[in-house]
């Protein structure tokens, strides 16, 4: 029995109309109509609400929900909240982490500009480099651990939700793209005057532009980590069976499980 007609059996069992529940839940007729068809799924606020009208507990009501996959099928189920909730954690931890590891890149300067005052620059890179790894730091304090499960774990997810998760996932796919693709173009714009001057290319030439190369290759680097883990984040829940396929996560596995036997 699927989510729509335990809520269909719960609903005449309470001699609700579709209009009455609708009322309690501050919603349509039409979006009760979807649910009990399969065509949609409520927020967890309106499903918390459902379990208190009807005095079933959210298990009950989702549990069948993941039944529609194999009886044997095993894996760690997570709910909407919880997706939504990592993705939000994921955009805010790697906040802190690019701007701390951009930060320690941009440590650099003083060196190339205040090169003539070794005492000045030396304090600078210090201090700066000292800042970046404080605002990495409080990406380590963020740190939900409630989350890890999700890439140690194949995951189940409701089959209307994830449909929902996969359209939001090819639409940031397209919004990034751009943006992935400007953040590679300065981070290598960056890294080639350096390249050249070792390899004897251009002779010195480029030298005092390194401050102005450092601060492409931060920017870069900014860009690309605020962006890429995230994509990862959406694909780990969205294409969790190729997670759980590749040879590095079931050789992880196996490995944690054998220092649990232990």
């Amino acid at each position: 029995m699927t989510f729509g007609e335990k809520l269909f059996k719960l609903r005449k069992e309470k001699g609700l109309s579709q209009e009455a529940l609708a009322e309690q839940l501050n919603t349509t007729r039409q979006a009760i109509s979807k649910w009990e068809n399969s065509q949609g799924f409520p927020e967890t606020e309106k499903l918390l609400t459902i379990g208190n009208i009807f005095e079933v507990s959210i298990d009950y009501l989702l549990k069948d929900t993941i039944g529609e996959k194999k009886e044997n099928e095993q894996g760690y189920y997570v709910s909407r909240e919880m997706a939504e909730g990592f993705l939000a954690y994921q955009r805010k931890s790697y906040k802190y982490v690019a701007s701390g590891i951009s930060l320690f890149i941009l440590s650099s300067l003083p060196y190339w500009i205040f090169n003539q005052n070794t005492a000045l620059s030396t304090f600078l890179i210090i201090l700066i480099a000292t800042f970046g790894v404080g605002v990495i730091g409080i990406a380590t304090f963020l740190e939900n651990h409630q989350y890890k499960i999700l890439r140690k774990e194949p995951l189940l997810l409701d089959q209307n939700f994830l449909k929902e998760l996969s359209v939001k996932y090819e639409h940031s796919k397209k919004r990034y793209a751009a943006v992935i693709v400007v953040g590679v173009c300065l981070l290598a714009s960056g890294l080639m005057p350096f390249l050249f001057e070792k390899k004897n290319i251009t002779s010195g030439v480029l030298i005092p532009y390194y401050p102005f190369c450092m601060g492409l290759i931060a920017i870069g680097s900014y860009i690309l980590l605020r962006t890429l883990p995230i994509l990862h984040s959406y694909s780990l829940l969205v294409k969790n069976e190729e997670h759980v396929n590749r040879l590095s996560f079931k050789l992880l596995r196996k490995g944690r499980k054998k220092l649990e036997d232990i």
